[in-house]
């Protein structure tokens, strides 16, 4: 008979409740300031539901009311350097932090609200409203709170999308050598997302300082938390992944102060991470001001007995039992917030000329239309007194090399000179360089600290990276093993770090790298081989380069590594074992935003071409003997592109081939062709001819991928198109 083991995880899971004697031993002015910013926080989210109420939010009004006692639990006694992320659900994040930065952790009970504070209570709102004063200067709205000074990182619409980047953030911190802690609040619908999960992961095994808050109100929207999981005590998820957790009463904000005081203590030791569940509950449904049971998914009998827990109410009780507050002195404090929130709407609103006993918002506090598209990524200002330089130019002596080689080089040499770059991927730091050797000798020379191997969990460690990035203090390199990834990782590569800029009022800059690999023509099938470009130049945010040779991949990288945004760099394997070189000397050049290379003159036909298929486009013409002019790309987003290069061109030829290897449907070229025809549709003698892949991704027979690529042959193609439509010529 075989022989069986019970086996233990042996990772703390606790259930912390207080007692009388815990109240006893508080700090009384730890509870009069819970209690102060519990008030705070609650006469706000009223009176953000009034204004929904008369129509005034422009979209959602997710009320945090019920739930106040967890984040002001959790969040009383951090650091102004400490960071929060939170949830679509986060207002009491947000004004938690935002309260304890502004007051330095105690309020006075007898004088809540003070002129910074006002100011606070009315920025806030006025990013819920939509207006200029607030803290994004209205773009972020109720669900992307943001505000750096305070250590609030910004809340977040994708329910699990802030967890990597409060995970990166906690990286950032601990490889700062400080003992700062980032806490990233979720509920308990995120709570089997995998982006939470791969969080969990990297942050134990790499000891990282992080909580995973959860607010377990029991309800994603309205389907009970015992619909989806088999086990509904959401911090058992810590025992999978050896992270002490707790499990408390959220209604209880002492109990929740006493857990985050024991998950601290460890997290600032360098012990790593830690998981509370907070058992709390909203007053109200997932948005607006009706209750749950408006809708028929919650009964009045359940909310009334939690409404019977009301956390201000618990605070409150405690603190009169101890002879710490009176019930005169409980309402001053309530009147007190409810008269800063009615000054905060007073700034805000007015009546409603054209509709009588209505309000409106003041109509000089909207934000100016015109900057509608501003802070989308930066004005490439930091390149600066750089040395600019196209190695087309060079006159002096070369090197040779293989284009992999300058990969790993340029990046040894921006290591050597940037002690703030980190690479980051799946085998980088093994296998002499990585799958393909574009990591040699990095690993050996930096160490794990600065060449990161990690888990294969893209979503998981690109999400961390772009924490590291927003944080500021480090510039992540993440490789993407194969492009067909970023689908794995579309919410943190898109949602979150392409419109983190522009979403928060550029009060951030994103400092990150994305290396990538074209691999058509290896054979590695459908789900390995496509061509990003045509994806990522849709993405607001994200610049773009694709360099043809290593010389360019010098500058561009150079570049790349110096600018403030985050850049895609495009690599393709057929380049990766030529014989190339570049110039002598230093590796310090960069080539900058809207430089692209003409590589062969002519006055027949514009191409416009990028990475190998600038080889393939030069070769089809010496096959065609078409008086073409060729032009490399380089940097192909649309505020990067050299638009005065390619416009020069096509007024002189009247004609466009684009030549690109990848499928029709993600095509980059379907892009920049309805560009070009916007911008010079009347120096066009006939439409724009492409050269693309077939419609399908590249297959594994070695017979269909080559039918579904692109390469000299098509190219070849491509241009007798283009002369047949000059009538012979």
């Amino acid at each position: 008979m075989a022989r069986r083991r019970v086996l233990e995880t042996e990772v703390p899971w606790i259930e912390l409740t207080t007692t009388a004697s815990d109240w006893k031993r508080a700090d009384p002015a730890l509870l009069a300031t819970m209690l102060g910013e519990m008030h705070l926080i609650r006469a706000f989210e009223e009176s953000v539901l009034d204004l929904a109420g008369a129509n005034l939010v422009h979209g959602p009004a997710h009320s945090s009311i019920g739930q106040e006692g967890g984040a002001v639990g959790s969040i009383v006694s951090l650091r102004s350097q400490d960071a929060v992320n939170g949830s679509h659900r986060g207002h009491h994040q947000f004004l938690a932090k935002a309260i304890t930065h502004v007051s330095g952790g105690s309020l006075a009970l007898d004088a809540l609200v003070t002129a910074d504070m006002q100011t606070l209570l009315q920025r806030t709102l006025a990013e819920i409203l939509g207006l200029a004063q607030g803290f994004s200067g209205g773009r972020g709205g109720s669900m992307h709170l943001q505000w750096l000074e305070a250590g609030a990182l910004g809340t977040n619409a994708i329910v699990g999308g802030g967890a990597p980047i409060a995970t990166g953030t906690a990286w950032a911190q601990k490889h700062s050598g400080t003992t700062d802690v980032s806490i990233n609040y979720f509920g308990d619908g995120a709570s089997q997302i995998g982006s939470v999960l791969e969080s969990m992961n990297l942050a134990a095994a790499w000891k990282l300082p992080v909580m995973y808050f959860i607010e377990n109100n029991l309800y994603a929207v309205s389907t009970h938390a015992d619909e989806v999981t088999a086990d509904p005590r959401f911090s058992v998820r810590g025992q999978g992944f050896g992270i002490p957790s707790w499990r408390v009463d959220g209604m209880d904000p002492l109990a929740v102060h006493l857990a985050t005081q024991e998950a601290l203590e460890r997290m600032r030791a360098g012990e790593g991470a830690a998981i509370i569940e907070a058992q709390v509950y909203r007053f109200f449904h997932q948005n607006g001001p009706y209750p749950g049971s408006a809708f028929g998914y919650r009964t009045k009998d359940e909310e009334a007995s939690w409404r019977a827990r009301d956390p201000l109410e618990r605070v409150a009780t405690e603190m009169k039992k101890l002879s710490l507050l009176s019930e005169t002195e409980t309402a001053a404090v309530r009147e007190q917030a409810q008269a800063a929130m009615a000054d905060a709407v007073g700034a805000l609103t007015e009546d409603d000329p054209d509709n009588p006993g209505r309000r409106r918002i003041r109509p000089e506090l909207w934000p100016d239309p015109s900057v509608v598209d501003t802070g989308i990524r930066g004005d490439a200002s930091e390149l600066a007194g750089s040395d600019t330089r196209d190695p087309a130019e060079h006159g002096g002596a070369w090197r040779e090399t293989k284009f992999v080689d300058a990969v790993a080089a340029t990046m040894d040499r921006r290591m050597e000179t940037d002690s703030r770059i980190v690479v980051l991927g799946e085998d980088v730091h093994r296998l002499n360089g990585g799958t393909n050797g574009a990591t040699k000798g990095l690993a050996k020379k930096y160490g794990p600290e600065r060449v990161v191997g990690t888990p294969i969990s893209e979503n998981g460690f690109f999400g961390l990276a772009g924490g590291m990035a927003l944080d500021g203090r480090f510039r992540p390199i993440v490789e993407f093993m194969y492009p067909d990834f970023m689908w794995v990782a579309a919410d943190q590569v898109f949602n979150q770090i392409g419109k983190a800029r522009h979403m928060f009022g550029d009060n951030n800059t994103v400092p990150l790298v994305l290396r990538t690999k074209v691999a058509m023509g290896s054979g590695y099938g459908s789900q390995h081989l496509m061509d990003p470009a045509g994806i990522f130049a849709t993405s607001a945010g994200w610049r773009i380069v694709a360099p043809s040779n290593a010389a360019d991949y010098v500058g561009l990288m150079n570049a790349a590594l110096a600018l403030e945004d985050p850049v895609l760099v495009i690599e393709h394997v057929d380049l990766y074992g030529l014989p190339d070189r570049v110039p002598d000397g230093d590796l310090d050049y960069v080539i900058p935003p809207g430089s692209a290379a003409i590589r062969r003159e002519g006055a027949g036909v514009t191409v416009l071409a990028y990475l190998s298929m600038v080889g393939h486009a030069l070769e089809a013409v010496e096959q065609t003997d078409v008086d073409a002019e060729v032009i490399d790309l380089r940097w192909l987003d649309r505020a990067s592109i050299d638009w005065e290069t390619i416009g020069e061109s096509i007024k002189k030829t009247n004609n466009v081939l684009i030549v690109e290897q990848g499928a029709r449907g993600t095509s980059y070229g379907a892009w920049l062709s309805d560009e070009i025809q916007r911008r010079y549709f009347d120096w066009l003698d006939q439409p724009i001819e492409r050269v693309t892949g077939g419609e399908a991704s590249p297959s594994i027979s070695k017979v269909l991928e080559r039918a579904a690529i692109a390469r000299t042959e098509e190219v070849v193609a491509g241009l007798e198109r283009v002369r047949a439509a000059w009538g012979g010529r």
